[in-house]
């Protein structure tokens, strides 16, 4: 009932006391009051707003506003919180640093602290949609400060309800990273609200799943006091009748501020319950107060589950040698951990000189650092002093001091904020890229940057699709929640006594309307066997060797399966098969060569060079036979030094081919003889054994440096090992197939500019054909093995082997095979030289 009535109070301060009033009906508008709010600005053409926990609480409510400038007194500088902020501050400058994203448009900022308190969050959110400026005049265009288009924020579930619930009245976008109520995906209530952390909808459904996973069927339930808590336990409830097999022994509310004697006899509750697990739906306050009393009154509570929210799964300040004896093997719903390259340097930076600059009340960065180092600045701003100390002098560095704010190893909220901007960046740019005349609005109109509606920019932000750097992908549903994704975490106290938070799996949910979700579980000593045996009242887990993994029964570890590309397997036998099978085929047609060698078909196409090529392409053949296998240190160094060598003398001799073929036809014109004399069999012979030497020479370099070695890959798969060959070098690997396609190109632009030579040099056609098939293949092989994962990369390759091998055995040898045996009397030098004639 407090959030309530602070709700409507704000409410009647706001429009009784904030609001514009004209002192001249058609000049001027002047605000009345003003909040007086902790936070960062920074200009531009278009300004996004944002709503940070930078302190844990405030005084309430002598300082909320007041006619005079007087700052608010918040207490509990929180560095995690002004990471958040700077977060934001990051990402937009990173964004007009991108040429590609809103060109020619300069993003701002205004960021405000909430102090962990709804009065300010909603004075704060409402002084981004009226403005800052005290006075300012009607019908000008384009003065003073561009107003707000979008709000990052709020990060608590109530102040995203006070707030949406008003600033939704103008369709003002709002973008939470941390509000997760399952009552905000009510569109009809909340209709420009969106977030990029899932609904509790999703995180009640992947907790059920884990319970179910584990066969946890008896569990007390506690959550906060407060929207997010009073709707995920009705949501828990429901979800868990449906799903059957699971009840509730107890369920419990954690009160807000200081209550003593209500946390003692909740503790009192779970002591004498006999559910040992514990689930918890609240924020990380609550669970310390829980803690502190358990610690300070040496309650017993050792030997529980606990199962952990979104909203206090990553809290370090749980992590501590006071708490851990009893949340030592916590398992949690966390926030999706993401990278944000740049971050930390961006911090590194920051220094109240540069924010302070212009003047624009960058009250949260003083406070920073004051904070950090101890000092305060002359004056100190009211109110928010975090001690006494010496004077700041500006000098301090950041580099030297051990800080959590630059801490960027476990960015979750943080990855969020970093996707609500670009969310918005995105959602502004695809509507100033709109054509004129083919716009989605009346009349097919284009909104535009100065007489820009919130609603408008909400319609393309409903439809914004993005990947982030990191590989996820961002989008909205109809409800404005975006693509459900969790990791599971696992808290492992060390024998060290310290902590370790380790990520045992992931959770996700289908993009289809499915409801389809999985639960991986990585090798940890946790996951292994179940994390806990309730059944046998076992708390005690023991870790299975790396190539063995727990039984379905959880209670004994066993072989991990093996995989790898074998020659008992379906895939493995058609392989080999048909590499035998192209192996045979090249020895039958060398034997019909060598029958027919004196015939003149033979003759005319450079019969020692065929013979040369179809010996390659024997070898290309039976080298894919050293990928099927398990792979051993020999197969896997001779295995692509043979490919390269065995491919590069195919393609040495086609290339040697051709260059005979143009010369030929040179020398049959007048004076073109001499050009022969450069194309004898000698200087052929050393061409073809120059050009394989140097890919001798790259894979004997290769080999020596950093061989291809056997590996035991763990990563595809939990219960598998996947054996596979990694190539040492990718270097080395890179330069292997790109010598081989620098040869095979030459090739293909030789043969492709002699096609239309006469019909007795028609060799060049055949060339030019089978170098197409060729080039194909490989140029489809790598992406198809970029993305294959353990026996599939191998398979990929032998296809592209065999496939490559095929398509120049058939367009180089198969025609002439044609004529040989079905076409005799098209085999003599007669009909030869007479159809070239005839043609010239």
């Amino acid at each position: 009932m407090a959030f309530i009535f602070l709700y409507f109070y704000v409410i009647m301060i706001y429009f009784s006391s904030h609001f514009f009033i004209s002192e001249s009906l058609f000049s001027t508008c002047k605000l009345r009051r003003q909040f007086y709010l902790n936070g960062m600005h920074k200009p531009g053409d278009v300004i996004l707003g944002g709503l940070f926990e930078v302190h844990y609480t405030s005084v309430f409510p002598e300082l909320t506003f007041t006619s005079e400038p007087n700052m608010l007194s918040c207490q509990g500088f929180d560095p995690p919180g002004f990471r958040h902020a700077m977060t934001m501050a990051f990402a937009i400058d990173e964004i007009n640093k991108n040429a590609n994203l809103l060109p020619n448009v300069t993003l701002g900022y205004s960021l405000y602290d909430n102090c962990a308190t709804l009065v300010i969050g909603f004075s704060a959110a409402l002084s981004l949609v009226s403005g800052r400026e005290e006075k300012f005049l009607l019908h000008e265009n384009c003065l003073g400060t561009p107003p707000v288009v979008g709000i990052v924020g709020d990060s608590f579930s109530t102040f995203s309800i006070a707030t949406s619930d008003v600033i939704g009245l103008f369709k003002m976008p709002i973008v939470s990273y941390f509000a997760t109520c399952s009552c905000l995906s009510d569109r009809h209530k909340f209709p420009s609200f969106f977030r990029t952390i899932p609904s509790d909808a999703f995180q009640v459904h992947a907790m059920i799943r884990i319970l179910k996973h584990f066969g946890w069927t008896w569990a007390g339930l506690l959550v906060s006091d407060d929207d997010y808590g009073v709707h995920v336990a009705r949501s828990f409830r429901q979800a868990l009748a449906q799903s059957g097999g699971s009840c509730l022994a107890y369920s419990e509310i954690l009160p807000w501020g200081e209550n003593s004697a209500e946390l003692r006899r909740i503790v009192e509750v779970m002591k004498k319950s006999t559910a040992r697990v514990v689930i918890v739906f609240a924020h990380q306050i609550h669970m310390i107060q829980l803690m502190e009393e358990v610690y300070l009154n040496q309650i017993n509570v050792t030997g529980l589950q606990w199962m952990a929210s979104e909203a206090w799964t990553t809290a370090a300040v749980l992590q501590t040698t006071r708490h851990m004896p009893y949340l030592s093997g916590t398992l949690g719903i966390a926030i999706r951990r993401g990278e944000i390259p740049g971050l930390r340097d961006f911090l590194m930076k920051m220094h109240p000189d540069i924010y302070d600059r212009n003047n624009n009340g960058n009250s949260m960065v003083r406070q920073f650092w004051e904070y950090t180092f101890q000092c305060r600045f002359a004056p100190p701003p009211s109110g928010w002093l975090q001690g006494g100390g010496a004077l700041c002098t500006g000098q301090e560095e950041l580099a030297n001091m051990e800080t959590e704010f630059l801490d960027v190893s476990n960015l979750r909220p943080e990855y969020n904020i970093y996707k609500a901007v670009y969310a918005l960046a995105y959602a502004l740019d695809d509507m100033l890229r709109c054509a004129p005349g083919r716009g989605p609005f009346s009349g097919n109109s284009c909104a535009t940057l100065q007489k820009l509606e919130p609603w408008q920019l909400m319609h393309y932000l409903e439809k914004v699709h993005f990947t982030t750097p990191f590989g996820d992908e961002v989008s909205f549903d109809e409800n404005g929640d975006a693509l459900p994704i969790y990791d599971i975490m696992n808290w492992q106290w060390l024998p060290d006594g310290s902590t370790k938070v380790q990520n045992v799996g992931v959770v996700k949910k289908t993009a289809l309307k499915v409801l389809c979700d999985t639960v991986q579980y990585n090798n940890v000593v946790y996951n292994i066997c179940g994390i806990t045996n309730l059944a046998a009242n076992s708390l005690e887990c023991t870790s299975c060797p790396e190539d063995f993994w727990s039984s379905p029964q959880r209670d004994r570890c066993v072989p991990k399966k093996t995989e790898f590309l074998s020659y008992h397997e379906p895939l493995g036998i058609c392989l080999t098969t048909a590499s035998l099978l192209g192996t045979f085929i090249c020895a039958v047609v060398l034997g019909i060569f060598t029958h027919y060698r004196s015939t003149p078909i033979v003759r005319a196409n450079n019969s020692e060079l065929s013979f040369l090529l179809l010996v390659s392409l024997k070898l290309c053949f039976l080298c894919s036979l050293l990928f099927i296998g398990r792979p051993r240190l020999w197969t896997c160094q001779l295995r692509h030094a043979a490919f390269g060598i065995s491919f590069v003398l195919c393609v040495s001799c086609i290339l040697v081919k051709t260059m005979v073929v143009v010369a030929v036809f040179k020398a049959s014109k007048p004076g073109g003889g001499t050009n022969l004399k450069w194309f004898g069999s000698v200087q052929q012979r050393g061409t073809v054994l120059v050009l394989t030497s140097i890919q001798a020479a790259i894979c004997t370099a290769w080999l020596i440096s950093s061989s291809p070695v056997p590996h035991k890959n763990t990563q595809y798969y939990n219960d598998k090992i996947v054996f596979e060959c990694v190539v040492g070098s990718t270097i080395g690997f890179a330069v292997l197939l790109g010598y081989i396609g620098v040869l095979a190109i030459l090739s293909f632009l030789l043969a492709f500019l002699a096609r239309n030579l006469p019909d007795n040099f028609n060799e060049a056609k055949l060339i030019t054909f089978s170098m197409l098939i060729f080039c194909a293949v490989w140029v489809a092989f790598v992406p198809a093995y970029v993305n294959s994962p353990g026996k599939y990369a191998d398979a990929v390759e032998v296809f592209a082997i065999l496939a490559s091998s095929f398509g120049l055995l058939v367009a180089l040898f198969g025609p002439k095979c044609y004529i040989i045996l079905l076409k005799p009397e098209r085999n003599t030098k007669k009909e030869i030289i007479g159809r070239g004639t005839a043609k010239s």
